[in-house]
């Protein structure tokens, strides 16, 4: 049966992507009492990157902005799976943070991020209302557009 946050995805015209593996020494997602620590999450399907390059110069900000989202489904996939594959255990965002892979001069990382904290809103209602930063980076890894990593509530 689909749970009220999957069902909001779908509406959404979206779905969670496999999730990623990790690339160095480190792992995916951490439970600490109702917490879960989610790694850094770029915009990839599986392994696959979907948005490489410098938001500002590479790419649009609508494309940063579409970079931001699927990082962030890709931190809901991570979630899933700490919760032991049931999305509904997840009742909020705490906190998200997020690295955009900046041109120089560009300064709209908040509205990149948007990406991601609109999606949060939609699928969790107050639930997705969350603190923030949003942070130029003048590179990330495999040059990935975005990089977001979050810390989400977990029912018991």
């Amino acid at each position: 049966m689909t749970g009220v946050i999957e069902t909001r995805l779908e509406r959404l015209a979206l779905a969670l992507p496999p999730v990623h593996q990790p690339v160095a020494n480190y792992v995916g997602a951490v439970v600490s009492g109702n917490q879960v620590w989610i790694s850094g999450q770029g915009p990839t399907w599986g392994q696959e990157i979907r948005f490489r390059g410098k938001v500002g110069s590479e790419l649009s900000l609508a494309q940063g902005h579409a970079a931001a989202q699927l990082a962030c489904l890709n931190l809901l996939a991570q979630a899933k799976t700490a919760a032991g594959g049931d999305l509904e255990r997840i009742s909020g965002c705490i906190k998200l943070f997020g690295l955009v892979h900046s041109a120089a001069g560009f300064s709209d990382q908040h509205l990149v991020l948007n990406g991601a904290s609109d999606l949060l809103a939609a699928v969790f209602d107050d639930g997705g209302q969350h603190a923030r930063a949003a942070i130029a980076a003048p590179a990330l890894p495999f040059s990935i557009a975005v990089e977001l990593d979050a810390i989400f509530a977990l029912r018991e």
